[in-house]
């Protein structure tokens, strides 16, 4: 079964306007997609790269790495720092690969001319829109869960190769880390989700996504920030520094984490709020293009 086709099935058993058959379909076409599995596995394999396998090969040859001593690199590669290390990658590269996930969710069906296919069927717009949010956000819930597990297993073998102490955080700290990742996970998705429909397609919404996220801000914060006040004011309402002091926040300060894109710019509480309203606004008004406007 083609993409486009697998966007248009709908689970036996269900009605073709109901939500749980829009959820199936979606996540069916999710599934089906070689870019899915991709862009979802690019991330937890860039922030192994960085969080873990670069500090550690370092701490192997005896050298430092961005000014921290062998010993403190091994230590930053520890089980107790599972959550700093599986979100690490969210803020930059991970919040640029889930961007484009998100146009690629809503802008292909504009490309493939499905949607108006597939509200012929009887759902409303909203329903779909919907069902399209809800399986992108399950999706996103499987993958931070993996990258959690992914680090703990790397984190264990390094724990286990150094004879260094396994100190796992509790329950409720890995509980906060996932719902924290999940949150930044979740806005840059539906943040592509609003370009992919605003634009109509996928080329334009995933350029001018990845220009906002690798370079404006960049710009923003590293350039215009420390030379203009009225630009260090503003990085603090800017989704990537959000997001980067977010996951600073639930990493804690004993270890910096040396990703790109985790500085804590504001606190954590902040950074969550933040992430919420550019959450709730994408969908809203990714819900007023669908509703308002005609689909050709």
């Amino acid at each position: 079964m083609s993409a486009t086709a697998a966007s248009l099935a709908l689970p036996a058993g269900r009605t073709s306007g109901s939500l749980p058959a829009i959820v199936g379909a979606e996540l069916l076409k999710l599934a089906r997609r070689p870019a899915t599995w991709v862009l979802l596995g690019l991330w937890p394999a860039l922030q192994l790269v960085f969080s873990l396998v670069i500090p550690y090969v370092s701490y192997s040859r005896g050298s430092s790495y961005e000014g921290s001593p062998p010993e403190a690199l091994l230590a930053s590669t520890l089980p107790d720092r599972l959550v700093a290390n599986a979100l690490s990658g969210l803020p930059l590269f991970g919040g640029a690969l889930l961007l484009t996930l998100g146009a690629l969710l809503a802008g292909s069906e504009y490309g493939w001319g499905t949607l108006k296919t597939l509200l012929a069927q009887g759902p409303r717009r909203t329903t779909v829109l919907a069902g399209q949010l809800l399986a992108l956000v399950t999706v996103l819930a499987g993958t931070v869960a993996v990258s959690l597990a992914l680090t703990a297993g790397v984190s264990a073998l390094i724990a286990g190769a150094e004879s260094a102490p396994a100190d796992w955080p509790g329950a409720a700290e890995i509980a906060r880390g996932f719902g924290g990742g999940l949150l930044v996970a979740t806005t840059w998705g539906a943040m592509g989700v609003l370009l992919g429909t605003a634009l109509r397609g996928t080329a334009l919404a995933i350029g001018l996504g990845l220009v906002w996220v690798l370079a404006v801000e960049s710009l923003v914060v590293n350039v215009a920030a420390p030379l203009l006040d009225v630009f260090e004011t503003a990085q603090q309402a800017l989704p990537g520094v959000n997001a980067g002091s977010l996951v600073a926040a639930l990493a804690g300060s004993d270890t910096p984490v040396r990703t790109p894109g985790v500085v804590a710019v504001v606190d954590g509480g902040q950074a969550a709020w933040v992430l919420g309203a550019f959450l709730a606004a994408a969908v809203a008004l990714t819900a007023l293009l669908l509703n308002r406007r005609d689909l050709t």
